[in-house]
């Protein structure tokens, strides 16, 4: 311590009159500090303000800085994906999607599409490719700040609408914070709507038929900025179904867009490629080198079966894994659609689902995301389901019928053990099936092996079949479908050696099915003709026969004889297939030679009809002519409309010379005209002659009941008197009792002769005699019926004699 200085003393200012700091109070040195960072920081917010850029030259030097980095990816160095030169709104999408780390396939592939390679990535099912040609596709047209203006840029092309719409859904997720557009162009939907958003649309996630439609068809939407085209499932879109379809598309592309192939079973067809002019691509297989072609968590089995013993199997498998995830495959649509409906009657324990190509697409979107949201269900499906569709924990993958080849066979048990998740798969084949199916899974280096059925543990089904088909004639129409079907998917396979239809034993599977009795297929018949050994073939089919039956293969088997279309001809809708089977009568009493003469009858061509009768026939057959009724007073029915004038001239004998002769249907109308002219006036003057006798009638019983009245008594005794409603009574109408006596003789004079009568009536009309007497007659005779009826006066016996005796007195 130095001499003179207290220990605590306070500080002094210094040489320039500042006062030190006091750095042991707190409070103070925070509020000094919080005074120069405010300061600090309102200084570089003004000089940031000063140097601000515009946000479009903002992101353009962003984009640029991603460019730059493209040439320096290193797929080894990347375990995240924001070790990719990748834009922000793309990472975040990836993170708030769950996806942080990329897979092996999405590693090789990311950055050679960035760089603009065409790249083939070929990879094992579940390895995540759909997300290995999205990410390039949002960092394309971002690179090219792609807008709703510009039209068309990416096209993704599926082999089916499942997998469009599961590509079209994940597009949502990881590029919700793009300004892209994206639209779904698939089977199914509304063909206008598509048309009105078409040429606004971006990205477009579509199959190859709807895609071809809108290009031939919708004005507005064109493709010549393309900028990258994606065929997801590239093997199966390049082959022969889809082979046209492609071809007319590829056409229409601009060549200097970029092309990105993936599938699991790539193709290296330089065929296929040169189509597609794809420029030094970039073949990535990430599997290449691997062991197997499936993955490794994945227990893949096969089992031998009898055809006659498929369903039963199935049944018994589905009771055993109530709480499991199931896809069952099947060959053709007719086996999903039969089965499903017969194992739902079953009721195994289990929800039971169906996805095929016959039907309408929302009920498939349905189904699909029926079948993601359960925890144990059953889906029968078709191939439709077995490429690139993402089923979450799916335990089984049981293919009840086998596949086309070793491809198919891989896709469709991808579709569990999928992102290094465990699962089982197991295929049944025939035993015809068993050595040719194997050896090609070796060559695709497929690890499979054989397991056995315990048959006690199988349970039949058979009877319950046969009693739904016994109960309802729909499901059978359905089973014969069904058989006919498989029938056919087998026959039309191209490899001979795995299936061969006439190894089959018909019956036997017919019965398995539910049918009593196995549909013929025609086009069985036809190809055992185009064998070499017919005799063998049919011993393979029905056992052996004699020399007899060989000469008539109609008999070699009894019972409905079926017929299908075409090989050719793709499968319809369930209403046209109806037509599918045709039933043809057996001759089983031999009654062919007694019905020959019945038959020869029935083929003579019927006698020549004339165009009068067929016009006549036709406008029977499509037309029905409306009619009018009108009831009269009395309630008789009178017919105003049409007017039956046909039956008024009979018809002339037709001849059989053709064509129409003109002056003969000239004539014929002119009669028509005619007969129907009288028969209308002749009608409509009987009806003026009737009513006018209802009038008569009714003025004459009124006139005899006012005679009979007597004035005296006219308060006491009203008789009753038929007066019109709305009009005055006149009294000067009625007749005088005093001149009763002299009516007839006044009607004699008053009244010309019927001769008169009837000579002047036959002047002004066009009746015949004998109406004319009749109308004469009908007035006349009113007159005498009048007066020798009795009057009615409405009074009692006695007062009617009072009344006579009174007015006799008077005349005397």
């Amino acid at each position: 311590m130095e001499k003179g200085k207290r220990p605590n003393a306070p500080p002094k200012k210094g040489m320039g009159g500042k006062k030190p700091t006091d750095t042991t109070d707190p409070v103070k040195n925070f509020e000094r500090w919080k005074k120069k960072y405010d300061k600090t920081k309102t200084r570089v917010k003004q000089e940031k303000r000063q140097k601000r850029k515009p946000e479009w030259l903002v992101e353009k030097e962003s984009i640029q800085r991603l460019v730059n980095k493209y040439n320096e990816i290193n797929a080894q160095d990347a375990v995240k994906f924001s070790d990719f030169p990748i834009s922000k709104n793309t990472l975040r999408g990836l993170m708030e999607a769950q996806y942080r780390q990329p897979t092996e396939i999405q590693r090789q592939t990311i950055g050679f599409a960035l760089q603009g390679k065409d790249v083939l990535g070929a990879a094992k099912t579940g390895s995540g490719k759909t997300l290995a040609f999205l990410i390039p596709v949002l960092e394309c047209l971002y690179r090219q700040q792609w807008t709703a203006m510009d039209g068309l840029g990416a096209l993704i092309i599926s082999p089916t609408r499942e997998l469009a719409y599961q590509t079209f859904e994940m597009l949502r997720k990881v590029g919700k914070n793009h300004e892209f557009s994206a639209g779904l162009i698939i089977g199914g939907k509304d063909l206008k709507n598509e048309s009105e958003k078409i040429h606004r649309t971006n990205i477009i996630i579509c199959t190859p038929g709807r895609l071809l439609h809108h290009m031939d068809g919708t004005a507005a939407f064109h493709i010549s900025d393309l900028q990258m085209l994606v065929l997801d499932e590239a093997d199966r879109i390049l082959d022969m179904g889809f082979a046209d379809t492609i071809n007319a598309i590829v056409e229409n592309l601009p060549k200097t867009r970029q092309t990105l192939l993936f599938s699991a079973t790539q193709t290296k067809s330089v065929k296929d490629l040169a189509r597609l002019s794809l420029k030094d691509p970039e073949y990535v297989w990430v599997h290449e080198k691997a062991k197997f072609s499936t993955p490794a968590t994945l227990e893949q089995n096969y089992v031998v079966c009898e055809l006659h013993q498929k369903v039963n199997l199935l049944f018994s498998f589905i009771r055993s894994h109530l709480q499991k995830k199931v896809i069952v495959f099947f060959a053709s649509c007719k086996e999903v659609q039969y089965l499903f409906r017969v194992f739902c009657r079953l009721r195994p324990g289990v929800p039971i689902l169906a996805l095929h190509g016959k039907q309408q697409q929302m009920k498939r979107v349905e189904v699909y995301n029926d079948f993601i949201k359960r925890k144990n269900a059953v889906l029968f499906a078709t191939d439709i389901a077995a490429r690139g569709l993402d089923f979450p924990a799916v335990n089984w993958v049981l293919q009840f019928d086998c596949p086309e080849d070793a491809n198919t066979y891989i896709h469709r048990v991808g579709r569990t053990a999928r992102y290094k998740e465990g699962g089982e798969a197991l295929l049944v084949l025939l035993p015809s099936e068993e050595q040719g199916m194997l050896s090609q899974l070796q060559e695709k280096k497929v690890p499979i092996d054989r397991i056995q059925v315990n048959p006690d543990k199988l349970t039949s089904v058979q009877q319950k079949l046969e009693a739904f088909l016994a109960q309802e004639t729909e499901q059978k129409e359905r089973a014969q479908r069904c058989f006919v079907s498989y029938l056919r998917s087998v026959y039309l396979m191209k490899n001979k050696d795995v299936f061969d239809v006439f190894r089959l034993r018909l019956q036997e599977y017919a019965a398995s099915l539910g049918l009593a009795v196995a549909p013929r297929v025609r086009f069985l018949s036809k190809a055992q003709k185009q064998r070499v050994d017919p005799r063998k073939i049919s011993e393979q089919v029905v056992g052996p026969q004699s020399d007899e039956e060989e000469e008539d293969e109609e008999e070699l088997q009894p019972g409905p004889k079926c017929t299908i279309l075409g090989a050719d001809e793709e499968d319809d809708e369930d209403l046209r297939d109806l037509d599918l089977l045709k039933v043809v009568r057996k001759d089983v009493f031999s009654l062919e030679k007694g019905d020959q003469d019945d038959e020869e009858m029935s083929k003579k061509k019927p006698e020549k009809e004339t165009k009068y009768k067929e016009a006549k026939k036709v406008l029977k057959r499509h037309f029905q002519v409306n009619t009018k009724v009108v009831f009269t007073e009395e309630g008789q029915v009178v017919q105003q409309w049409p007017p039956l004038q046909r039956t008024a001239v009979p018809q002339p004998e037709e001849d059989h010379t053709p064509g129409i002769n003109v002056e003969e249907a000239r004539e014929r109308l002119r009669r028509e005209d005619q007969e129907f002219d009288k028969l209308e006036y002749r009608r409509k003057v009987k009806e003026k002659h009737r009513e006018k006798r209802l009038k008569e009638k009714a003025a004459r019983r009124d006139a005899s009941k006012q005679h009979n009245e007597e004035p005296g008594e006219a308060e006491e005794v009203e008789p009753y008197i038929e007066v019109d409603s709305g009009e005055e009574f006149d009294p000067s109408t009625l007749p005088d009792p005093d001149k009763l006596h002299n009516d007839s003789e006044e009607d004699n004079q008053s009244s010309p002769p019927a001769e008169t009568r009837k000579r002047s009536h036959s002047d002004s009309s066009s009746c015949s005699d004998e109406e004319e007497e009749e109308a004469v007659g009908s007035r006349k005779r009113p007159r005498r019926q009048a007066a020798s009826l009795p009057l009615d006066t409405g009074l009692s016996l006695a007062e009617d004699e009072e009344l006579v005796m009174h007015l006799l007195g008077n005349r005397s």
